[in-house]
């Protein structure tokens, strides 16, 4: 019942955002009484971050399909970027916007999660770079792992980037090539401006 509940509450919250979708929207949806929703979860804050969590794994997966498939790091980070762009928005009820606002417990769980699965993807994806030499044989991969989850932080920090005066997907496009630059080998520049000018990315 847990998932069936998770399933039903997703979409809303994505749609609607988590702060507009009550517990009675939740079980109209699924055609249940709010009771049953909260004998599996006490508040609306722990299925709140149970659905988190959840999305939150459907993400790592892709990642992982794309970390495996990409032929090189520079176009998986922008392949990356690009299934990030799903959930990152310029809208008031964008998932990160709404968790850091709203229910800011949350969001702090969820970035704990991410860290700890992306920075294992990232360090793999700088280690085949540095093999395939396009970046920097020299880096030090657990200070740019580090830099790198700094800088995804500042830029969905909507008291430093303001949604009304700042696009995410300006904002993730800008910080993907600053960190590739600050990494890449002269091969991988030469590959990242093809990119760039091949891919419009």
């Amino acid at each position: 019942m847990k998932e069936e509940i998770i399933a039903h509450a997703i979409p809303l919250f994505f749609k609607y955002g988590f702060k507009s979708v009550t517990m009675d929207d939740i079980a109209q949806d699924m055609a249940a009484s709010k009771k049953t929703l909260y004998c599996h979860y006490a508040t609306k804050e722990a299925l709140v971050k149970a659905a988190s969590l959840s999305h939150l794994d459907l993400f790592f997966k892709k990642v992982g399909q794309i970390a495996h498939q990409a032929k090189d790091p520079i176009i998986e980070l922008y392949l990356i970027k690009k299934e990030a762009l799903k959930f990152l928005t310029n809208e008031t009820t964008s998932p990160v916007y709404q968790l850091q606002k709203y229910y800011p417990a949350v969001f702090k769980v969820v970035k704990q999660e991410e860290f700890k699965y992306l920075s294992n993807t990232l360090k793999n994806s700088l280690e085949k770079g540095i093999n395939m030499g396009v970046f920097r044989p020299n880096i030090d991969i657990g200070f740019v792992t580090r830099i790198f989850f700094n800088g995804i932080r500042g830029i969905t920090d909507y008291s430093l980037f303001p949604i009304e005066h700042y696009k995410i997907d300006d904002l993730l496009i800008a910080f993907s090539e600053y960190h590739l630059r600050a990494i890449c080998s002269p091969k991988g520049i030469e590959i990242l401006e093809n990119y760039i000018a091949d891919l419009n990315i």
